[in-house]
């Protein structure tokens, strides 16, 4: 009788303590039976560069807030594990936004928020295994010579949707803003920004950027399961040649027109083509707001110091929270905030924040009516109110979020 011969090893968990994940463990199993193994961060270098990683495809590397402490270790084992050609999934418990951030720019293919929601690492290991299939896929043979064919398609961008709490808030005006800041920051470091509109209905970047709306948006839109880098690009406008801008349609359509897949695909070709995409979305939470939650590193939320807002704010959150979605990615922020001297005001920043159960991240001054001079004349504020204090902490801002970008190789 043959000696039954043991699985393949085929997928490896790494973590300081795998115990302290168990529902990941259960979901292991249901996965792939016999077919894995754990190891930790002392010897998973070592294993990975061994005869033992040979039938290897994936690494599940979980980690928790304890091992921001020793996040170089973690990310020498992304970066062998991306070495010998694995995909790597991050499975974050309660993880800083800034180590999370190395971790995917150190090569990390995706993420997961844990407890783990049901059925996530099924479908994110379906998803990658479908784009390394098509990665293996050899291309067309090129008919001719294409000089920017290097840098398209081969990026990771980070995304930034830009979210308003309630209608006249202003994250319009700050997406708008923001995009424009980033790119004036990385231009410098090859790197690129775009804008997207996915307020179908009544979207403004284009009338903040004085951007024409034109029909190629609406035909990416309706064809968006077959979008590719070329199709994306051509549909982007041009803002002051450098910052490219996906307008809304000029007709307004209903926010649900396009499924959930498709605004994920948008979302993945975006990412491969530029190292931020900032995305200005619609007020009104719709089937596909999860998917841009789920592909996003940060969620920017913005209100105001109001009734309206704070009602909101909690309705949001409760929505997430009841649907098990990444809640922690949410950064809040507080348009028209008191001025530092108004002591009045910021007790009662204090008290919307203790009462909401939120952190307030970055507070932007009230620009006054330069800000809505800029928006009609379709021009960001560092051209036309350089010295406004609302431009001033955007400017912040971005120098912040660009940083990331310098990062990457």
């Amino acid at each position: 009788e043959e000696t039954p011969q043991p699985a393949k090893i085929v997928t490896c968990a790494v973590a300081r303590n795998l115990e302290d994940f168990e529902m990941l463990i259960d979901d292991l199993e249901r996965e792939f039976g016999e077919s894995w193994g754990g190891l930790d961060f002392a010897d998973v270098v070592g294993i990975l560069n061994s005869s033992h990683a040979k039938d290897l495809h994936t690494a599940i590397i979980a980690i928790n807030r304890q091992d921001e402490a020793d996040l170089e270790t973690i990310e020498d084992a992304v970066k062998e594990a991306k070495k010998i050609g694995l995909k790597v999934i991050l499975v974050t418990d309660d993880l800083g936004p800034s180590a999370l951030h190395r971790l995917i720019r150190g090569g990390a293919d995706d993420f997961l928020p844990y407890p783990l929601p049901p059925n996530a690492l099924h479908e994110t290991l379906e998803r990658l295994n479908k784009v390394a299939v098509a990665e293996h896929v050899p291309a067309e043979p090129a008919e001719g010579p294409r000089p920017s064919a290097p840098k398209v398609g081969r990026r990771q961008g980070i995304i930034f949707p830009v979210y308003g709490l309630s209608g006249g808030v202003g994250a319009s005006t700050f997406a708008v803003n923001l995009a424009w800041e980033l790119q004036k920051n990385v231009e410098n470091d090859d790197k690129t920004v775009c804008i997207l509109d996915f307020d179908f209905q009544f979207g403004s970047v284009s009338t903040y950027l004085d951007v024409p709306k034109s029909e190629t948006s609406y035909e990416l839109l309706t064809n968006a399961a077959n979008v590719d880098s070329d199709s994306l690009l051509q549909s982007m406008h041009k803002f002051d040649r450098t910052l490219d801008v996906l307008s809304a349609p000029q007709d307004s359509l209903p926010l649900e027109f396009i499924s959930p897949e498709e605004i994920g695909k948008i979302i993945d070709v975006a990412s491969k083509n530029y190292d931020f995409i900032i995305i200005d979305l619609p007020t009104a939470i719709v089937s596909w707001t999860e998917v841009v939650l789920e592909k996003c590193q940060l969620f920017f939320g913005v209100l105001e110091m109001d009734m309206r807002s704070a009602q909101n704010t909690l309705r949001f959150m409760r929505a997430l929270k009841a649907d098990e979605m990444p809640y922690e990615k949410v950064q809040f922020i507080l348009n028209r905030a008191p001025k530092a001297t108004d002591l009045g005001g910021k007790s009662r920043v204090k008290r919307m924040a203790d009462s909401l159960d939120v952190e307030f991240r970055w507070f932007l001054p009230d620009g006054g009516k330069q800000i809505l001079n800029a928006c009609d004349h379709g021009s960001p504020l560092a051209s036309v109110a350089k010295k406004n204090p609302m431009r001033k902490e955007i400017h912040r801002i971005s120098a912040t979020l660009s940083e990331l970008a310098r990062e990457e190789v």
